[in-house]
């Protein structure tokens, strides 16, 4: 830890007396707190907050905001996390007071614009998807995904039948598993092959009548298209199962295929990642959902309809799964994600996941011989790179390239993962930036593999906080500050 007034608590900034307001005279009757309160309520002591002027609290923030990595500020390459920029255009036009005024209980007669921009989002992400029913309501990829499951429960059960297993490549996303926990399944692992690829003689020894769902990401996160797919779905379908697409890398695919076309039955939308919604802290977020016509009457409810020239909001779906988010979802986000598309239109969503994949293979093309790609010279919107030989020849790890990357002004990309790879370094360009960001990039990465091991052992260099315990943060968080 290198402590500077920048990164300084406000308790330990804090000096008795100084306040950052000036409130009036108290017009509350002077009477003993215990005529006032019950006992219960009175705290002894003052609550031992810290006393700082205006302008402390101000500087404070300021300057931890310029300790941030953001897309606004640096290169993000962080694998299967999509990070573009995100233009400010759809900000402001979230912003404008015919979005940002308009209240969830207010009449459907005088929401009709909002109601016809939702309409038109499901009905872009029903042709984008190649599957005709969407929600716009889940809060977020993996709520996305457990809203699927839960609608493919759902059906399942109104045939009557008892399925409980859902299979998962183990390259998988980690929230694949947990959302089919959630939603009530057992979950089976199907093991890829030294390619990257699905098992499929795995898979055939898994599937069974107990099938409910297979779940798949295509492309995967080793940034690789499964040209199996048809036969996989072809499978999948014939013991009756449904196959659910995970769409965190739809960014790679946009307007070449579309997941319904090759055999999906359920997918989700992660518009931070596809459709320019901002990244936040946890939220808000949205996940929209799109399936078959025969999975369409258990969506959440309520589903926009249009009735002649009006729009509403359609509450009677007796065999709908019920609401999974407060009113209709985070709208903000949507509104966002729809100026992205109408932006764009179908011949620029296209662009988008070709200049992804062409970044992703020039980037490629350039580390490669520094840095081995395991699964082969060509990807799609990301890639793999696997430093195992400065490990064995160096001592040098995945976690030290990473860390010196920050010295560098470049966020690092995503470690460790998939775990079918060893020593994995997952890094996603985006289609946003420039053969120049790229080429500036890749040269300090091969700088990187040059230095000398014991300076990245204590890397990174630059900033207040070097390299904390993250283990025994994780196990013995510390969640309150003490004097």
């Amino acid at each position: 830890m290198r402590n500077t007034k920048a990164t300084q608590l406000l308790f330990e900034l804090s000096r008795p007396g100084c306040r950052a307001a000036q409130l009036p005279k108290c017009d509350v009757p002077e009477r003993p707190l215990t005529e006032l309160l019950p006992a219960g309520a009175i705290q002894s002591e003052p609550a031992g907050l810290p006393e700082l002027s205006e302008p402390d609290v101000v500087r404070h923030f300021v300057n931890l905001s310029t300790l941030n990595m953001s897309v606004d500020t640096h290169f993000y390459p962080l694998g299967s996390c999509t990070m573009k920029y995100n233009p400010k255009r759809n900000e402001r036009l979230a912003s404008m007071p015919g979005m940002v005024d308009l209240h969830p209980y207010q009449p459907e007669s005088s929401a009709q614009g909002l109601l016809e921009i939702l309409y038109q989002s499901q009905e872009m992400l029903a042709e984008i998807a190649g599957l005709p029913a969407v929600s716009l309501q889940p809060a977020a990829g993996a709520h996305g995904e457990m809203t699927a499951l839960l609608v493919a429960s759902a059906y399942f059960r109104d045939l009557g039948e008892k399925r409980t297993t859902v299979l998962i490549p183990d390259a998988a996303h980690g929230t694949n598993p947990a959302s089919a926990i959630m939603a009530g399944f057992g979950v089976q692992p199907v093991r890829s092959t030294a390619e990257g690829l699905v098992d499929v003689e795995d898979l055939k020894k898994r599937l069974s009548p107990q099938t409910a769902v297979f779940m798949i990401t295509n492309p995967n996160t080793l940034g690789l298209f499964d040209g199996q797919i048809g036969e996989i779905t072809r499978r999948v379908h014939k013991v009756g199962g449904l196959v659910y697409l995970d769409g965190a890398n739809m960014n790679a695919i946009l307007g070449v295929t579309r997941p319904g076309d090759f055999g999906a039955d359920l997918m989700h939308y992660n518009p931070h990642k596809t459709f320019s919604g901002p990244h936040g802290g946890g939220g808000p977020g949205a996940g929209p959902i799109a399936v078959t016509e025969k999975l369409a009457p258990y969506l959440p409810t309520p589903i926009i309809v249009k009735d002649g020239d009006r729009y509403r909001l359609d509450d009677d779906r007796p065999k709908s799964i019920g609401r999974v988010k407060t009113f209709f979802g985070n709208v903000g986000v949507l509104v966002r994600m729809y100026c992205y598309l109408r932006t764009h239109g179908p011949e620029g969503l296209r662009r988008v996941a070709e200049d992804a994949v062409l970044n992703a293979n020039y980037l490629l093309a350039k580390i490669k011989h520094f840095l081995p790609v395991p699964q082969g010279d060509r990807c799609m919107h990301e890639f793999v790179a696997s430093p195992t030989n400065l490990k064995v020849e160096k001592g040098i790890s995945t976690m030290d390239l990473a860390k010196r990357l920050l010295d560098y002004g470049f966020h690092a990309p995503t470690v460790y993962f998939p775990l079918i790879v060893k020593e994995a370094m997952m890094i996603e360009p985006t289609e946003t930036e420039s053969r120049a960001t790229l080429d500036a990039f890749a040269e300090a990465l091969f700088r990187i593999t040059e230095e000398p091991a014991g300076l990245l052992h204590e890397a990174p260099h630059t900033t207040p906080v070097s390299r904390p315990d993250e283990v025994l943060a994780a196990r013995k968080p510390i969640l309150r500050w003490k004097p």
